[in-house]
């Protein structure tokens, strides 16, 4: 089984380079961050035309996740257990084939200090609690997505430029190992432990002519999850294509007993 996370930075404008990248990826199951849209906005069709079930948590304008799989999702759940009254569209969760997956789109936090950051510290709270129950249920989970969070130094071009970011304080890394620690494993780094791996460039100061990346896009896997991992990799030359998204697709191949 192979499941992607890619923050798309608007679903209307990079839906071509999207429907093409997915019939390359063949992967049976696709979340996306910051589609930018209402759900009854989305462009549903257009999947379902080339077989895919769409499940949908959507803002206007701004963030919004979204499930894509190529067999129908069971169990969906809209929101972020215990931050219920949260109006950011930020986390959707369903299980394919066996395996719960979530696509998750965690708060920038910038400018630090303010709200934006007491904001993403407290969310984390709530991702990591809701995380524990998961790793109760004993069963295969992934959660995928955008956590705007750079792990260590060696996940950015040059740390010293992202030392004040809210991505890169102390804070926000310790609360990102505490989620670890529950233990949960990175699948990018358990197949490339070591090298950049990056999966973002921004579109100004010619990040991505200069790889100035950073890596903030992760799959994280539970025990079960992460005995059955195969493979794990970036589609990097995607940023490189007209009109494409800041992020590039991360995936992982998943072993399953019919497999």
């Amino acid at each position: 089984m192979k499941i992607a996370t890619f923050n798309i930075n608007g679903i209307k404008a990079r839906l071509p380079r999207l429907l093409e990248w997915l019939d390359e990826s063949q992967a049976d199951a696709v979340c996306l961050q910051e589609i930018k849209s209402m759900e009854d906005n989305f462009p549903r069709l257009e999947f379902e035309d080339k077989g895919w079930h769409v499940e949908v948590l959507g803002q206007k304008g701004f963030n919004g996740v979204a499930l894509l799989s190529r067999e129908p999702m069971a169990d969906v759940m809209r929101g972020l257990p215990g931050n219920e009254d949260d109006p950011q569209a930020r986390y959707i969760e369903g299980t394919l084939k066996g395996v719960r997956i979530a696509s998750l789109y965690l708060p920038n936090g910038n400018p630090v200090p303010g709200p934006k950051y007491e904001y993403k510290m407290s969310f984390m709270d709530h991702l990591i609690t809701h995380a524990a129950s998961l790793l109760k249920s004993e069963q295969p989970v992934v959660i995928a997505g955008d956590y705007n969070v750079i792990p260590t130094p060696e996940d950015c071009h040059d740390s010293k430029t992202w030392e004040n970011d809210a991505l890169f304080l102390p804070q926000t890394r310790e609360k990102y190992r505490t989620l670890l620690y529950q233990g949960w494993t990175d699948a990018i780094r358990q197949i490339h432990p070591r090298g950049d791996c990056f999966t973002f460039w921004d579109y100004q100061r010619g990040a991505w002519q200069k790889d100035d990346g950073i890596r903030i896009d992760h799959l994280l896997l539970s025990p079960q999850a992460a005995d059955m991992l195969v493979d794990a990799g970036i589609d990097r030359l995607q940023r490189g294509k007209e009109k494409a998204s800041d992020h590039v697709p991360v995936w992982i191949t998943l072993k399953q007993d019919d497999q």
